[in-house]
C-alpha cells in the first residue's frame, strides 16, 4: 500500500488508516478486534487512530495490537473523559486523559496525541495546547495535533504549534479544501482526513434516523453525483480516491467492524489516483450546489 510522509513529522504513513470509533461504539468483541487489527496490518495499514471518548476502543486496541505495536503508528485524541461529548480542556484534565490513554493502549508513548475538537476560544487561550506540548516534552508522545474543522482548524494551522491536522475531507465535506488544506500544506503539516467516505450516507434510501448520518445524506441527495448510482464498490472507490487526491492529505482514516474489509479497501485503490477530469467534476458540482451552511462536520 502506498505510503506518504506525514508532513514535517517524517512518519511514512499508509494512505489508509484504521479508525477506532466503530469498534468502541458498537462494542465489538476483543477477538474480532484482534482479527481486525491483524488484517489491517497484513493489508499494509500502519496507522491506528482512536480517541479516549470512543468507549472501549483504546482498551480493545491496546489488547488487540499486542506484539505488533512496533509495526504501527498509534494516534489518539484527548479532552473528553467519556462518550458524553463534554470536553474538559483544563491542563490537569488533559494530562489525566493522556495518562489514561497510555494505560489503555498498553504503551509507554503515543506517536500522535490530538486535541479532540476543542473550540476556537479554547485554542486561543492556549492552556490545552501547552498541556500537549508538556506531554511531548515528557516523552508521552512524539507529535501533537489538532482534530477538528472550521475556523478552529484554521487557527490550529495558523498558530504554528501543532504538527498535524485531522479534519473532514470527503465528497460531501469539501470546506477544508479551501479553508485549511492549502495553508497546512504550505506549512508542511501532516494532514489526516477523517470521514473520507462521508459515512457512506448515500446507501440509505430514506433519511437515516441516526443524526450522525443525516447531514451528509442531505448533502449527497442534493449533490446527486452520478458515480453514486453505480455499483457499491465503484462508489466507495471513487469517494475514497477523491479524498486521497486532495492536495496535502497524507492518510485517510476508515473505520469498520469487518476484518475482511481492509483487503477490499486496499484493492479499491489499486486503480491509482482519481483522474483529473473526475476530480474536477466532483469539485464543480460542489461549487454549484453547496450551501454556505455546509461547514466541516466536527
Amino acid at each position: 500500500m502506498e505510503r506518504r510522509r506525514l508532513g514535517k513529522t517524517g512518519m511514512a504513513v499508509s494512505v489508509l488508516g484504521f479508525g477506532g470509533s466503530e469498534i468502541g461504539y458498537q462494542r465489538v468483541g476483543a477477538r474480532t478486534v484482534a482479527r481486525l487489527l491483524g488484517s489491517a496490518v497484513d493489508a499494509g495499514l500502519n496507522v491506528i487512530d482512536t480517541a479516549e471518548c470512543y468507549d472501549e476502543s483504546e482498551a480493545l486496541i491496546g489488547q488487540g495490537i499486542g506484539a505488533r505495536r512496533g509495526e504501527v503508528y498509534l494516534f489518539t485524541k484527548c479532552g473528553h473523559a467519556g462518550a458524553s461529548g463534554r470536553g474538559d480542556w483544563r491542563p490537569a484534565a488533559v494530562q489525566q486523559s493522556i495518562e489514561r490513554s497510555l494505560r489503555r493502549l498498553q504503551t509507554d508513548h503515543l506517536d500522535l496525541i490530538q486535541l479532540h475538537s476543542c473550540s476556537l476560544a479554547e485554542l486561543r487561550r492556549g492552556d490545552a495546547i501547552a498541556a500537549l506540548e508538556r506531554a511531548r516534552e515528557r516523552g508521552w508522545t512524539r507529535y501533537i495535533g489538532y482534530s477538528g474543522d472550521g475556523e478552529a482548524a484554521r487557527y490550529a494551522v495558523e498558530c504554528g504549534r501543532f504538527d498535524t491536522l485531522q479534519t473532514s475531507v470527503s465528497i460531501a465535506d469539501q470546506e477544508a479544501l479551501v479553508l485549511t488544506l492549502p495553508l497546512a500544506r504550505a506549512r508542511r503539516m501532516g494532514v489526516i482526513a477523517k470521514r473520507p467516505l462521508a459515512n457512506v450516507a448515500w446507501r440509505y434510501r430514506r433519511k437515516p434516523a441516526e443524526p450522525y448520518y443525516q447531514d451528509y445524506w442531505t448533502r449527497l441527495r442534493a449533490l446527486d453525483y452520478a458515480f453514486l448510482r453505480e455499483a457499491p464498490e465503484t462508489a466507495v472507490a471513487t469517494a475514497l480516491r477523491f479524498t486521497l487526491a486532495a492536495p496535502g492529505v497524507h492518510t485517510a482514516i476508515v473505520g469498520t467492524t469487518k476484518p475482511e474489509r481492509w483487503q477490499q479497501n486496499a484493492a479499491l485503490l489499486s486503480a491509482g489516483a482519481l483522474p483529473r477530469r473526475e476530480l474536477d467534476r466532483v469539485r464543480a458540482r460542489w461549487r454549484e450546489v453547496a450551501d454556505a451552511s455546509w461547514a466541516g462536520q466536527v
